[in-house]
């Protein structure tokens, strides 16, 4: 039985889990993350005082784009017939989408699109597994995290954002360098930076503002503002609110760790909202890496570094940041592996 290695358990990881699971019944998926859980940047987080009031601080809302609509279709109708999508019925001030895409909201938190496929993978899913070095070893992959943790495996998929890719040890070395003009693409992969700020309330605090979401345009410090809650059409449940910075913020900032940026961020906020009452909670989120704002040249879905036994890498840095985007990049190792297996 073919031993598969999927490294991120993120959005696009978890659909290649769930694509390879449903096309090779007989294999076995293993997927680690350095995180503390499954989401990446579609991560959702809770209060401490209560566990029904959670907000979104990575991927506010799923677009489905016109450009997509047939050939994605089937994802969408997946997800919307398990309850994980709704469409997104509350206003979004200054959103600017193309005329017929359609825009969903996820009920119980966009990390819920994650754990769906990472169910249907039917995977042993590994967290606060740090990655650190791949080596080639008798046909297979010998893979090795930072805590000492080992497993051996006929195929790995490598999902983690492309700069942590040149911080591998092992084998990664001689194999980002085997192609003088891969590795010059991946060196010219870029991402946008920002942070985001969570604000969990108690129950029954009202936060009087018209809109759920909004995008600011005149602001030095925020982009982007939800009131999670009742952006899911949830305006009864514990209010929960989401900042987005700006990218340029986000670089200015960059070097510096969340508890030194919260009381900048907090400090905005009270002036924009000095009605608002405190929250119980806050939550602060540095997205070094956040939106892909420079694709591996050509945008081939993903790169396979060895055919055999494969090594493929892939993630939205090889096709864009959405979840069609997701979608491109799984299909495209599916379609690279899974004759292989």
């Amino acid at each position: 039985m073919s031993r598969v290695l999927v490294v991120g358990c993120g959005c696009t990881g978890a659909l290649i889990a769930a694509l390879l699971r449903r096309n090779k019944k007989l294999i076995n998926i293993t997927m680690w993350d350095k995180s503390k859980g499954a989401g990446g940047r579609m991560s959702t987080s809770r209060s401490p005082q209560d566990n029904s009031c959670t907000a979104d601080l990575g991927c506010q809302y799923i677009t489905q784009h016109s450009s997509y609509l047939n050939k994605h279709s089937s994802y969408y109708e997946e997800l919307k017939n398990a309850s994980i999508l709704v469409p997104l019925n509350t206003e979004i001030e200054y959103a600017k989408n193309n005329e017929n895409d359609t825009n969903y909201v996820t009920p119980a938190g966009v990390s819920s699109i994650v754990k769906y496929y990472i169910k249907e993978s039917q995977c042993c899913s590994s967290y606060q597994m740090q990655l650190d070095s791949i080596v080639k070893k008798e046909g297979s992959w010998m893979v090795k995290a930072i805590d000492g943790s080992e497993g051996v495996f006929d195929s790995v998929v490598l999902t983690i954002p492309v700069p942590q890719l040149f911080l591998l040890q092992g084998d990664m070395p001689s194999i980002l360098s085997a192609s003088s003009q891969v590795k010059s693409n991946l060196e010219e992969v870029d991402y946008s930076s920002r942070y985001a700020l969570g604000l969990f309330f108690d129950k029954g605090v009202k936060l009087d503002e018209p809109w759920s979401g909004k995008y600011v345009n005149d602001h030095p410090i925020f982009r982007f503002i939800a009131i999670d809650n009742k952006k899911r059409g949830q305006a009864e449940s514990p209010p929960s609110v989401v900042f987005h910075t700006s990218v340029p913020f986000g670089k200015q900032h960059l070097e510096k760790t969340p508890t030194e940026v919260e009381p900048i961020l907090l400090k905005a906020i009270k002036e924009m909202f000095p009605n608002w009452p405190a929250p119980s909670s806050v939550k602060t989120q540095k997205w070094r890496y956040s939106q892909v704002s420079k694709p591996y040249p050509g945008s081939p879905g993903c790169v396979v570094l060895s055919e055999n036994p494969p090594l493929v890498l892939a993630g939205d840095a090889f096709s864009h940041s959405n979840f069609d985007g997701c979608i491109v990049s799984a299909e495209a190792v599916l379609k690279e592996i899974e004759d292989k297996l």
